[in-house]
């Protein structure tokens, strides 16, 4: 038995998010429906996060056991063989025994994409959220530019469990001009629920000229309550989960238990942009 990293690419429109539901269509029930059709007899695989109904992913990470007979790749093309078109394997490869893609993570790289147009562009709306009227690229260059660093985020989204943190440390955030539109880079070591939807919002809504960057500098720094509304989940994608070596890996594990006496798995590290 070998515990399996993939990395999966899906188009989200027409999931119900990605955890698994009793009644609805999933990326994880999909996925796990594959894996029993070769064979795999396991209750539940890992993730790196649980992504919303409509968003996307080009870098979701996740983890499963499987006494698999063959190399690695060939899971892969047999995996793809058996996943439905909005659903592809993009690697795989054996991984750490106790390699786990939420708690090993080291930061997530979540985009947005919109673009500026006042009527409706069928074949962009499915990737990106159309807003109008346009917005001023230095009102979201400047807005961006404010949330680098660790912050408090509890004005942009909710913990993922009850009494967790609201603090998170955000590495990189800019925004691209792209075609006639935009994409938000943002890169950090945990999200909170909605927060990249919430700071897209807000931060648009600040180049539109609706909010004013003091208010949204204001949120960030005191907690303070912003405008309501949240940006599209069709426009978001989760692009790239990184993590350390084995070796550090095996430190940090060592190191949590010398200290403590007990396994760092509780930690509020969990992933929902």
């Amino acid at each position: 038995m070998a515990r399996y990293q993939i990395i999966l690419a899906y188009d989200g429109t027409d999931f119900l998010g990605y955890q698994r539901q009793e009644a609805d269509r999933t990326v994880q029930g999909e996925v796990e429906a594959a894996l029993r059709r070769l064979g795999w007899q396991g209750r539940s695989i890992l993730s790196s996060g649980r992504t919303d109904t409509g968003v996307h992913a080009s870098g979701q990470v996740i983890a499963v056991d499987f006494d698999w007979k063959h190399p690695a790749e060939a899971l892969g093309k047999a995996l793809n063989a058996e996943l439905p078109v909005d659903v592809a394997v993009k690697a795989v490869k054996v991984a750490d025994q106790e390699f786990h893609p939420r708690f090993d993570a080291l930061w997530r790289c979540y985009h947005y994409r919109l673009y500026c147009r006042a009527e409706r562009n069928p074949l962009r709306d499915r990737f990106a959220w159309r807003v109008w009227p346009p917005v001023d690229g230095e009102g979201l260059h400047a807005a961006a530019a404010l949330l680098i660093g660790s912050h408090n985020f509890a004005a942009f989204g909710m913990p993922t469990r009850p009494q967790g943190s609201t603090i998170r440390e955000v590495q990189r955030a800019v925004w691209q001009p792209e075609a006639g539109g935009w994409r938000f880079e943002i890169t950090a070591n945990a999200f909170l629920y909605h927060m990249v939807r919430r700071l897209v919002y807000v931060q648009v809504a600040v180049a539109q000229g609706r909010w004013r960057l003091e208010q949204f500098a204001d949120g960030i720094h005191h907690q303070s309550t912003q405008i309501a509304g949240i940006a599209a989940p069709n426009g978001l994608e989760l692009v790239e989960v990184r993590y350390p070596d084995d070796r550090q890996i095996l430190e940090k594990r060592f190191n949590t238990l010398s200290a403590s006496g007990e396994d760092d798995r509780g930690q509020d590290v969990r992933d929902q942009g």
